[in-house]
């Protein structure tokens, strides 16, 4: 029988050529991402093309954005948790992965109780401090209020698939979203077109998918005869577990969280052009994701493959498995670009048939695709650091280099030109910045914890 350092070792990320592991772990994990995605892709096209481009801006404006916010901070706090597992999983210690993991599932469900009632409550207001368009502010909040019902089983997914991954195991994450996506472009045909339920119907379909996949996730957790077991009566908050999660974890929250406001800030200077262009941002919005679904997928996977060898002392393979995805990811930007910037605006009429609408979303493509290469360091960088969990200084990198400075110049550049391209320079100015604030960091980091 294999011990369990040699079990670890098949897995493939302490072992075995960098670049093809890397790319074996990918894979599942961005398509994963893209059925996460696709939920609420799914939602704008069916109410962009069957109800309204004012249920398109409600559905896929600023109520997305502030949706972003709270699970955005939340999927950083739990990141703790995937590098913490990762670490102690790559080290062999059976006990604090159990530990970490049942920690991890009781935080989802405390937070999903504080996040689904503080967006509840706070819905009307968010909405209406955003300056969100007249027209779209009713279903905004409609669909707001609906979709934060299900924060429970949306954080508890998300946590179970961040342990699937943490112990390299991208490939059941997919499986879940794969069934709970096609769940849900049945149900919103079904609420929309049949019941005609408009905004509620995609809301409704969104949360119950949800908790298709949170019952899934913690199926497979419970059913493994792994040290990463979900066992239900274990669940309970372990506070010296929960210390070292929050220790990493909530630097990554407050960092999502601040990205996230700077975008609140962008998304009422895009309403303050009224609803074509709110709808044409929503649109682009969509369309754009495919891009952050394989640059976010490239960063939790340089994160867990960061976070096993270095937590198996396999320094030389981290330094390695950084280059090889940097690498990796310069390939895939440069050719999602080029195909964007040639075709993307085909893309358009998916989401609807309005011209205006569809004219000023391909000059926002055209603007911003160019760009995107400009962002790699941040993801790399900081994915690599937190996996030897280290995430002070990338949150304050990201808050003083993008959020700060997007602020900034939002309440300066702007008024002076009102234009919206003006305000959306402020993305590849502070992506080009902060890229090279991590690049310097990242070199100062290893040379002096010597990890060559």
């Amino acid at each position: 029988m294999k011990t369990k350092k040699e079990q670890v070792l098949d897995n493939g990320i302490i072992s075995g050529v960098i670049w093809q592991q890397l790319l074996l772990y990918f894979f599942p994990l961005l398509f994963g991402t893209f059925f996460q995605q696709l939920y609420n892709t799914v939602d704008a096209v069916i109410v962009g093309r069957f109800v309204s481009k004012e249920a398109l801006a409600a559905v896929g404006g600023s109520s997305a954005t502030l949706v972003n916010l709270y699970v955005g901070f939340f999927i950083g706090m739990s990141s703790g948790a995937t590098v913490i597992i990762a670490q102690f999983y790559g080290a062999g210690r059976k006990e604090e992965v159990s530990r970490s993991v049942h920690t991890a599932i009781a935080m989802a469900i405390a937070g999903g109780v504080l996040f689904m009632l503080a967006g509840f409550i706070t819905a009307p207001w968010a909405i209406h401090m955003m300056k969100t368009p007249t027209d779209t502010v009713a279903g905004s909040v409609l669909y707001l209020r609906i979709y934060f019902c299900g924060m429970i089983p949306n954080l508890v997914y998300n946590v179970g698939a961040g342990i699937l991954r943490a112990v390299g195991d991208s490939k059941r994450p997919l499986y879940v979203l794969i069934i709970s996506c096609f769940a849900n472009i049945v149900l919103d045909m079904f609420f929309v077109l049949q019941m005609h339920m408009g905004i509620a119907g995609v809301a409704i379909a969104t949360i119950l998918c949800q908790m298709i996949s949170a019952l899934l996730v913690m199926g497979i957790l419970m059913r493994s005869e792994d040290c990463y077991r979900l066992v239900l009566r274990k669940i309970r908050i372990d506070t010296d577990m929960l210390g070292k999660i929050i220790h990493i974890g909530l630097p990554s929250g407050i960092q999502s969280m601040m990205y996230t406001i700077s975008n609140l800030l962008i998304q009422a200077s895009i309403n303050g052009f009224q609803t074509d262009a709110v709808s044409a941002w929503a649109a682009y919005g969509k369309i754009d994701s495919v891009y952050w679904m394989i640059i976010s997928s490239l960063g939790i996977s340089i994160t867990t493959f960061v976070g096993q060898n270095y937590g198996a002392g396999r320094y030389a393979r981290v330094r390695k498995s950084v280059r090889q995805c940097f690498g990796i990811s310069v390939a895939f930007t440069v050719s999602l670009s080029t195909v964007l910037m040639l075709y993307g605006q085909y893309l358009y009429v998916l989401f609807t048939t309005d011209k205006s609408v569809m004219k000023i979303g391909t000059e926002m493509m055209h603007y911003l695709v160019p760009f995107y290469i400009t962002y790699i360091g941040i993801e790399m960088f900081s994915g690599a650091l937190r996996g030897m969990g280290d995430s002070i200084v990338p949150m304050a990198l990201t808050i003083g280099g993008v959020c700060v400075l997007r602020v900034l110049w939002i309440l300066t550049a702007v008024p002076v030109n009102h234009q919206i391209t003006t305000v959306i320079a402020s993305y590849p100015i502070t992506w080009s910045i902060t890229s090279i604030l991590f690049f310097v960091y990242y070199e100062w980091f290893v040379r002096r914890h010597r990890i060559k």
